[in-house]
């Protein structure tokens, strides 16, 4: 009972010469819980970020088809996203990325397209007046810098998921 019970804290029979023996955790799955994590705040912002341009696309007057379609579009990406990272499936990340870049190209688009978002930008004076505008253009630069993240991150934890490659 007494080599159980060790003052030092150190466990009974070791000298603490054999750490070499002890296992020790692969880094590439520290990575992968970090890139896991960094990747559901990047969702959850985008997510919100989609969630304020639906408010947008719904109060403004012409309801734009096309950037309805990339919040829609979204939104099921984001959702492959969610599903890939709580299964870890390296399949449904890259057709996360996918999506999700193929919205955000779209908003650009749609943004690019509509003739108020320049005169807006240029002349702030008009900036009271349209403040729906406002927030579409702050939604699609906010999702470029988040979609640019989340690619890094996602693309990183493909990396870190996949088996490691076996010398022949």
């Amino acid at each position: 009972m007494n080599l159980r019970n060790s003052v030092n804290g150190r466990p009974s029979g070791t000298d603490g010469s054999d750490f070499s023996y002890r296992m020790v955790v692969d880094s590439r799955y520290t990575k992968v819980a970090q890139g896991k994590s960094h990747l559901s705040a990047l969702i959850f912002t985008q997510a919100f970020i989609q969630v304020i341009s639906t408010g947008v696309l719904f109060l403004s007057t012409p309801l734009d088809r096309v950037y309805g379609s990339s919040i829609v579009c979204c939104f099921v990406s984001l959702l492959l996203g969610r599903l890939g990272r709580n299964r870890s499936k390296v399949g449904l990340l890259k057709l996360y990325l996918f999506g999700s870049s193929v919205a955000v190209i779209i908003s650009v688009a749609s943004l690019l397209n509509g003739e108020n978002s320049f005169e807006i930008i240029k002349n702030s004076s008009i900036w009271e007046t349209s403040n729906f505008e406002l927030f579409k253009i702050a939604a699609v630069l906010l999702g470029v810098v988040v979609q640019i993240l989340s690619i890094s991150v996602t693309s990183s934890l493909a990396r870190n998921m996949a088996p490691p490659k076996r010398a022949s």
